[in-house]
């Protein structure tokens, strides 16, 4: 095969190929994209040009071509957060295993953000899977519409989600206050966008109910350690004497603000954070908090939508899965005060 000179400075296109071998360009793209459709002689002629030419297909042309873009969108509402490190990392790894390229976007925690990413991902995405999902459930399930979509803690009807029960570990936190004489608990409220939020509150309201203690609700706060000195005000002048946090790093940043005021944790206000993250156990005191499998979360939603997107791979597709979160007892509880 005589060589065909592509110069260094660019790399080589179908073209060159089709130059090489003496065939319409229209063959070579049929050739490498759906190989069967091309008889078996041309379509080895074709493949040796392209090895010899260190041919590298453009993506983009690729995605012309095939409908098909080799990338999946990863929107988080706060990349600094550290639940979302476990959680990419889990989508990024599962991903790149199965071939496919994450872009991640950080929505920053805004639902127009989150809205107008989604609209350019339709054209260089395959699919998404989005975080705690600041939109509505009418323009979430309107967006599923349009391109293969999982969500992370967010349940819409008709749109295949991956759900951390933290509802239920907030049951073993209040039992788990109960069992130390608190009978006085709030729960500080995350945003008031989030349905995690509102669940949460709902389950740990049911459980107070049943067993006969007061739980009231505080706040919503935005969920960093920055909003826990607010927390940790509005906790203290409620009088509680313990408190379920939306997240971890709320919870952190009011362990701070306490002993700013000079109150003992847990002496003086039991304290119970959500998602267990990076840093959980060695704040000080080490923080009470519930685990929950973040990784195996995002490894769970890539499948799910990988699924979606090769219906032929079999397997079936999975509309919800449930991840269990257990309660992590640590140094930030402990028997209620006598007053």
């Amino acid at each position: 095969m005589s060589t065909h000179p592509v110069a260094a400075d660019r790399p080589a296109t179908i073209h060159d190929i089709a130059a090489l071998c003496g065939v319409a360009a229209s063959t070579v793209s049929r050739a490498l994209s759906t190989p069967e459709r091309v008889n078996i002689h041309t379509r080895q002629r074709i493949q040796a040009a392209a090895v010899e030419l260190n041919y590298t297909p453009n993506s983009q042309a690729k995605a012309l071509s095939s409908g098909k873009t080799g990338a999946v969108g990863v929107l988080v509402p706060d990349i600094t957060n550290p639940f979302y490190f476990d959680l990419i990392r889990g989508t990024q790894l599962q991903l790149k295993a199965a071939g496919y390229t994450q872009l991640l976007v950080d929505t920053e925690e805004s639902d127009e953000v989150e809205a107008s990413t989604m609209e350019q991902l339709r054209k260089s995405a395959d699919g998404v899977i989005v975080a705690a999902s600041r939109l509505s459930d009418e323009a979430l399930t309107a967006a599923a519409a349009k391109m293969p979509m999982v969500t992370v803690n967010r349940d819409v009807d008709g749109v295949p989600a991956v759900i951390i029960d933290t509802p239920s570990a907030t049951s073993q936190a209040l039992d788990h206050l109960i069992s130390l004489g608190h009978s006085s608990v709030a729960y500080i409220a995350g945003p008031a966008t989030s349905q995690s939020s509102a669940r949460r509150w709902e389950a740990l309201s049911e459980a107070a109910e049943a067993r006969g203690v007061e739980v009231r609700v505080l706040g919503n706060f935005a969920p960093k350690t920055q909003s826990g000195a607010a927390a940790a005000d509005a906790a203290v002048h409620s009088g509680v004497t313990a408190c379920i946090v939306f997240n971890d790093l709320i919870a952190i940043g009011m362990l701070q603000r306490l002993r700013e005021r000079g109150l003992r944790v847990p002496e003086d206000m039991s304290i119970v954070g959500c998602d267990d993250i990076f840093g959980a156990d060695f704040c000080n005191p080490p923080l009470t908090t519930m685990t929950s499998p973040i990784e195996q979360a995002g490894r769970v939603a890539v499948s799910m939508l990988l699924a979606q997107l090769n219906p032929l791979a079999g397997g079936g597709v999975r509309n919800r899965s449930v991840m269990p979160t257990y309660l992590t007892v640590r140094g930030s509880t402990g028997a209620a005060p006598q007053h």
